[in-house]
């Protein structure tokens, strides 16, 4: 005991002299390092504190996009930037890098992102059974709306489609999408009159007409990540097995990444305020609290909870396993990212301003975020896995049906592969949710039983 109170008394000492040497110049170094994180972070404040002094005013649809224009702007300024930055990103990192060093890193990205998803499910799964937040009657929720049905083979069918677009400039607006037609069979029948009447032996012929649904090619609007990604790749490999004469094209490359960063350090100037109104504005339209159900209140703090254990306990668990170094050090250097990412609601528009925040702040080496974060924001999706995985079982626990212990891992396998596919985009989950849903026989229709939350979650 007396060692340790020595140990408390030296510390003390030591922390009570740093506070006592901390000069005028010292403070404003710490604010213009810092004055990016404290604009951001201040911003959050702000937004909802402007949010809700706002909402007794009952603003209309109209008056509310008008307000939050300015985040509009935000959105529309990082999205702009995101396929430029994810090409060239993906591109200068695969030619830095030789074969053999990219395919070692690149099968410990993609093991670290498998493992962390299903990580994720495993957290939901566990959680949701544990609080059963979906105890009650269904009668408790609104009318529902219809959801448009969609066939989990086709859905993965998709997904590999995607990975390799036919079209490259199309792949930067558009993703394919399979949509589904009716088309007419007819269908000839011969009834032997025999069967109806034993004295007379004649055959008639009839044909019946039916409809039957068939999947047909479509298109859906938003950037076919995967596929440029999977081009990215391998382009930049044969660039990098050029050597000289793939020389002018890896500088072009160069100089494209360096001139998107630049204007990414001229775009987080304006962040803060972007921020500011984005979050003030989701506030102000979002539903009344207080109206919310005691089902779907459980849900929200079950999945609150589920993504707070994965982000606070296990991630930071996993670092300090693998790197032996304090997390929470890294954490910070990363907090304007994770603040834009709150903001935005989106991975994809995060990930200029993850590039700055992990190069410049973190100090990690170019060749390797160019590399892990493009593929990382396309298919490591660890809270759309927990929130799919969990938001099945809840709509299961709604219906008062029992899921066995296939019926799980089944939901465990289509969250983490549904996940993948997801865009890094607001909402996105609500789209790869029907896949799940469908796989264990759950109504799909029921996915609007929690839309009123979802933007939130």
């Amino acid at each position: 005991m007396q060692r340790i109170r020595e140990s408390i008394h030296i510390r003390t000492m030591k922390a009570k002299r740093k506070v006592e040497e901390i000069s005028k110049e010292d403070v404003q170094a710490f604010l213009k390092k810092n004055a990016f994180v404290l604009f951001t972070v201040g911003a959050v404040i702000v937004g909802i504190v402007l949010g809700f002094a706002l909402r007794p005013y009952k603003m209309t649809y109209r008056e509310v996009k008008y307000f939050s224009f300015p985040g509009e702007l935000l959105m529309r300024m990082l999205q702009m930037l995101v396929l430029p930055l994810l090409i060239s990103s993906l591109i200068t990192g695969m030619a830095a890098l030789d074969s053999k060093a990219s395919g070692k890193m690149g099968m410990r990205a993609v093991i670290y992102y498998m493992t962390t998803t299903f990580i994720a499910v495993f957290i939901g799964i566990i959680i949701v059974l544990i609080i059963h937040p979906g105890k009650g009657s269904k009668e408790e929720f609104g009318k529902q709306q219809t959801i448009e049905q969609v066939s989990p083979a086709d859905a993965f069918l998709d997904l590999i489609r995607n990975m390799f677009p036919p079209n490259l400039v199309q792949a930067c607006t558009q993703q394919f999408k399979t949509k589904y037609g009716k088309r007419a069979v007819h269908v000839t029948v011969t009834v032997n009159d025999t069967l109806f009447n034993s004295t007379n032996g004649t055959q008639e012929v009839m044909e019946i007409t039916r409809e039957e649904v068939i999947p047909v090619p479509g298109q859906v609007n938003g950037v076919n990540a995967l596929g440029l990604v999977v081009f990215s790749m391998c382009f930049g490999l044969i660039i990098g097995n050029m050597k000289e004469q793939g020389q002018l094209l890896r500088d072009f490359f160069d100089s494209l990444n360096e001139a998107i960063m630049r204007l990414v350090a001229i775009i987080m100037w304006y962040a803060p305020i972007g921020i500011l109104f984005l979050i003030a504005g989701k506030i102000v339209e979002m539903d009344d609290l207080t109206q919310m159900g005691g089902q779907l209140g459980m849900y929200t703090i079950t999945v609150i909870i589920g993504l707070l254990i994965h982000a606070v306990i296990i991630l930071p668990t996993l670092y300090f396993a693998i790197t032996r170094q304090n997390p929470f050090i890294f954490i910070a250097g990363l907090l304007q990212a994770l603040v834009t990412a709150l903001g935005t609601s989106s991975s994809s528009a995060t990930l200029p301003v993850t590039f700055k925040c992990l190069e410049e702040n973190n100090k990690i080496d170019k060749r390797i975020t160019r590399f892990v974060l493009p593929v990382g924001a396309t298919i490591n999706m660890d809270g759309t896995a927990l929130y799919e995985a969990l938001a099945a079982i809840f709509i299961a626990q709604v219906n008062n049906m029992e899921m066995n212990f296939g019926q799980i891992i089944t939901i465990s396998i289509t969250a983490t592969a549904a996940s993948i596919g997801a865009a890094g985009i607001p909402q996105a989950g609500l789209v790869t949710m029907v896949i799940v849903l469908t796989s264990v026989g759950l109504p799909t229709d029921d996915i609007t039983l929690i839309i009123a939350v979802d933007w939130f979650l």
